[in-house]
């Protein structure tokens, strides 16, 4: 998954930076719900969802399933559970394949991540490393390109990519492991003696009223203060802030030793399907919870928490239910997975599925393309993340994409997207977002953004494209359950032609250059509810304006067995 997990607000744990953040003088709660409002009336750059919604108040909605491929949901948080999908034919917990589907106890969705057993993989290995060590005995010497055939010339390319990014990655975490296990360790024993002399469990906030008695606590009150600010987390309780930080410790030390170690197969041990067989395709468990829900929480709260009802955060669509579907460990995930879950989604009536997760190499990239092109052929919407590299994706890699291989055409169900901020969050465009004039379509609000997180139904801040993608798949749910003829090239030209351009120079991703902010996408534009759903509005006949008429349904991509290797 790379950055996309969750990009922390401090992207390297320098302990002197998180605790200078935590001395700031912002207020976190003016942050909260931000990308929803609009700039005219309430000072922020968001989607102007109110006038949206006052656009359609008279008009009756249907409801729209959107499937969430990603970590895992919290099923049991009071601001998701009145809008997570429950499959209708299906009776949860008895062992049976009540609908015959292949997947038995899907009832709120399907883990491609776990075994039959109910083990399930929480964490994996990078596809650089992956790849890295299963082409070095072939690659990793002197080799003759003019002696290569074509196939194998694409593979030494491969190579070569994969050995540049490992090294650079390996030497940078090497640098940060040092120090990580210092404050890893650190920050243990600061937990140990808070659960001492102030209390079991603890969040950032009650830590906030606890009074040292001595400098050994107030040194273990600082230091967890510190990791509460820096995940921007200060709702969350202590120990999710200390397993969310041995995640991040963990995931280093992979990177560091990725050089020189070949990873170990996490998802093989436990999932034991034969991968390289597309067709073992019914592999999995029914548990989408598992133990890694952070990050698919907060995108599904960003989607569809229960609206107006009083609590927590308000999700961007008001008519959907959230599919779950597990597929995106901490590390990269695999093709075979992504492919079968989007499959999963479409075959179980989702109209749109969200996709906040990425990674630099797609080895089976013909399967990806296969199931992007089957929900084309369904009328399903996809909307990916555009990850969160500060790079041009217009020439650097980043999957899954749109670009077909087989016809070398782009699929139009297709929506990549990059996250913006806003002046009081550091700026318009976010200074980790991915960028491209003709790969990335638009971006919407992705930098400080609230949403729910797991554990005694609490909330914090995140940001990442993998926030700004929820953002627009929200709106594509909210139009379509408005509009629910609409085709998803339709839906996609409504926000498209709904993007706002500011007009303005902003600081370039990745730099310290200014250009004009009509520079970084096809649209050149900011997400906005309220013009997107005018434009739908207009292809209803409410208006005129011209637009892609429905595609023609196209039939559905053969599905070859793959050979191993």
């Amino acid at each position: 998954m790379q950055l996309n997990k969750v990009l922390l607000v401090t992207s390297v744990f320098a302990l002197s930076s998180i605790c200078a953040f935590s001395q700031a003088s912002v207020k976190e709660d003016q942050f909260k719900g931000w990308h929803l409002k609009n700039q005219s009336s309430d000072g922020f750059y968001g989607i102007s969802l109110e006038q949206a919604l006052e656009f359609v108040k008279n008009k009756k909605s249907t409801t729209v399933i959107v499937a969430v491929i990603d970590s895992g949901i919290d099923t049991l948080h009071e601001d998701l559970k009145p809008v997570l999908w429950r499959n209708p034919k299906e009776i949860p917990n008895n062992g049976i394949d009540d609908d015959k589907n292949g997947y038995v106890d899907d009832y709120y969705g399907w883990n491609f991540l776990g075994g039959k057993d109910g083990k399930n993989v929480k964490e994996d290995s990078y596809e650089a490393a992956r790849l890295y060590h299963a082409l070095k005995p072939k690659y990793g010497g002197t080799v003759d390109e003019s002696k290569l055939s074509a196939i194998e010339k694409e593979e030494y390319r491969i190579f070569k990519k994969a050995q540049g990014d490992i090294e650079h990655g390996s030497t940078e975490a090497q640098t940060q492991v040092v120090f990580l296990k210092s404050l890893y360790n650190k920050s243990t024993v600061a937990d140990s003696i808070l659960k001492l002399k102030f209390k079991p469990e603890y969040t950032g906030n009650d830590l906030a009223t606890f009074k040292p008695a001595n400098s050994k606590e107030a040194d273990a009150k600082s230091t967890m203060f510190a990791l509460f600010k820096g995940f921007e987390l200060m709702d969350a309780n202590n120990d999710f802030i200390i397993k969310e930080f041995t995640s991040y410790y963990q995931g280093q030390e992979k990177k560091a030793s990725a050089s020189t170690s070949a990873p170990k197969d996490y998802r093989g041990e436990i999932v034991k399907d034969n991968y390289y067989d597309f067709n073992d395709r019914f592999y999995g468990n029914p548990d989408v919870m598992a133990n890694t829900p952070f990050h698919g929480t907060h995108v599904a709260g960003i989607i569809a928490a229960a609206r107006n009802n009083g609590i927590g955060v308000d999700g961007v669509a008001n008519d959907v239910r959230i599919m779950t579907i597990r597929a995106v460990p901490d590390g990269d995930e695999h093709d075979k997975d992504i492919a079968l879950a989007i499959r999963y989604a479409v075959d179980n009536g989702a109209k749109i599925i969200n996709m906040s997760f990425g990674k630099s190499f797609s080895p089976q990239k013909k399967w990806v393309d296969d199931a992007v092109r089957y929900a084309q052929s369904k009328g399903v919407l996809l909307v990916h993340a555009a990850g969160n590299d500060g790079k041009n994706v217009d020439s650097s890699e980043n999957y899954p994409n749109p670009n077909i291989v087989e016809t070398k055409m782009k699929a139009p169900n297709f929506i990549t997207v990059g996250a913006s901020g806003d002046p009081k969050t550091g700026g318009l465009a976010a200074d980790f977002s991915n960028y491209g004039k003709k790969e990335v379509d638009v971006f919407a609000p992705g930098v400080k953004i609230y949403s729910t997180i797991p554990g005694g139904n609490t909330y914090g801040f995140a940001q990442g494209t993998s926030m700004a993608s929820p953002v627009v798949a929200g709106l594509a749910a909210f139009i379509l359950s408005y509009y629910p003829d609409l085709s998803p090239e339709q839906v996609k030209f409504c926000i498209e032609k709904g993007s706002v351009n500011p007009n303005m120079q902003v600081t370039k991703p990745g730099s310290e250059e200014k250009e004009d902010f009509a520079n970084f996408s096809r649209t050149g534009g900011l997400l906005n509810a309220y013009e997107a759903i005018k434009v739908a509005a207009t292809l209803k006949g409410e208006r005129n304006t011209t637009a892609p008429a429905a595609p023609k349904p196209q039939p559905k991509p053969k599905v070859k067995k793959s050979k191993k290797g």
